[in-house]
């Protein structure tokens, strides 16, 4: 029976993307888990893969075409020798796309649920490749969980959690306690006279300017600003990197890498900050999973350092490296830049002396990193030199009265300037 292969969903604020080109043609045999089309996001360009096996019978969007929207047809999946649906023809039923691999880090964890209380008896169940082995190994009925995945399809971290005794903890997702916003009032085009040439927006670039606009105009900002002395700091990762540089597992750490850090212990120490709004009750993050900004050719993208609060100095530090460098490649895994509870931004190579940065919603906090430089300062009563930075705290005042997030810039201060806290 022929089956729409639709546009599908790759990120939580994926509403449109831009299908980049097909890796499979008209008449190729596919396999469920094959890659058979590349799709820029508002995130990045992923490579999506079959869920169903069949005969892609039709192309319905061609590569490059912009613009297609969430769970539009794209394509049409036929049975070998089964003549396909004429241009336009509506197939009876329809399957998803998958992310390849399938993001299942930024959703809430499923549950088991009873008989009868899953999907219908004979209805399809959709899953990812890698979930369907799992479930057959496990000897677990895919007709009895609920999928956490895109449009409800089932994967990994469902079977997980179905091995592990039936019903999973619930885990806020950070993609589901974000408030809708009120739409934007439309604004009038400039009107550009001078000779100018003019550059396409890129799907990116237009979410991040949507999402810029709506975190302003919704998200009432406070901010908190601090002088920090590096100077501590500076030397214990000059130690550290002579260690690293000798030491068999070799690394370099870099002044951010002690900055997430910091700012994972001071979450855990002033957890409050490590929160989000929802119309129901503030969100209190269990895991301390820090979003550090990456600039990349279209603009920019925040991926995750999980768990930072319990990783050591390298661990963060490779981890970073790798992020960072498959971020700017474009290469990144849904579930590692979706989420976080806390932002980080670091514009300190810049030369930058101070800014202020605007609040990744549904996160309730980012600190703003600038340049550390030579700056005189008072100690006992004499004037000294001192490397200082100043970092800003930007906060959901809704969530973040000014008082406590005094309270945690104070508390990121007492680490950095005495940063041997990082080790323990």
């Amino acid at each position: 029976m022929a089956t729409n292969i639709l546009m599908p969903a790759l990120s939580p604020t994926m509403t449109e993307g831009t299908l980049t080109r097909w890796l499979k043609q008209e008449g190729d045999t596919v396999k469920a888990g094959d890659v058979i089309a590349e799709i820029e996001t508002d995130k990045a360009t992923m490579e999506v893969e079959a869920v169903d096996e069949g005969v892609l019978g039709r192309i319905l969007v061609a590569g490059g075409t912009e613009g297609v929207k969430v769970n539009a047809p794209i394509a049409v999946l036929v049975e070998p020798g089964e003549a396909v649906p004429a241009a336009g023809a509506a197939p009876t039923l329809a399957t998803p796309l998958a992310a390849a691999p399938a993001s299942a880090a930024a959703v809430a964890s499923p549950a088991v649920v009873p008989a009868g209380n899953g999907h219908d008896a004979g209805a399809r169940v959709f899953a990812s490749p890698l979930a369907r082995r799992m479930a057959k190994q496990a000897g677990i009925a895919l007709s009895g969980l609920t999928g956490s995945g895109p449009g409800g399809r089932i994967v990994r971290a469902d079977i997980e959690a179905a091995r592990q005794g039936g019903v999973a903890a619930p885990v806020v997702a950070v993609a589901s306690v974000a408030p809708a916003p009120p739409p934007a009032a439309a604004a009038r085009p400039a009107t550009i006279t001078a000779p100018h040439t003019l550059v396409p927006h890129t799907t990116v670039r237009k979410v991040i300017a949507r999402r810029l606009a709506e975190a302003k105009q919704t998200v009432p900002h406070f901010y908190v600003a601090m002088d920090i002395e590096l100077d501590a700091l500076l030397k214990l990762r000059a130690e550290l990197n002579a260690h690293g540089a000798s030491d068999a597992g070799a690394f370099k750490l870099s002044v951010n890498d002690l900055l997430i850090k910091a700012a994972a212990v001071t979450l855990r120490r002033i957890p409050k900050v490590n929160a989000a709004w929802t119309d129901e009750g503030v969100a209190l993050f269990t895991d301390v999973d820090i979003a550090v900004a990456v600039s990349i050719p279209d603009g920019l993208i925040t991926p995750i350092i999980r768990h930072a609060d319990r990783k050591g100095l390298a661990a963060i530090s490779n981890e970073m490296k790798d992020l960072a460098a498959r971020a700017k490649a474009g290469k990144l895994k849904p579930e590692e830049f979706q989420g976080g509870g806390f932002s980080i931004s670091n514009m300190g190579m810049y030369g930058v002396s101070n800014f202020a940065a605007i609040i990744n919603p549904p996160q309730a906090g980012i600190l703003a990193v600038a340049a550390g430089q030579p700056r005189p300062v008072v100690k006992d009563g004499a004037l000294a030199i001192a490397t200082v930075m100043t970092c800003t705290l930007s906060v959901d005042h809704r969530v973040i009265d000014g008082a406590l997030g005094a309270e945690w810039l104070a508390g990121f201060r007492r680490v950095v300037e005495a940063p041997l806290s990082l080790l323990l």
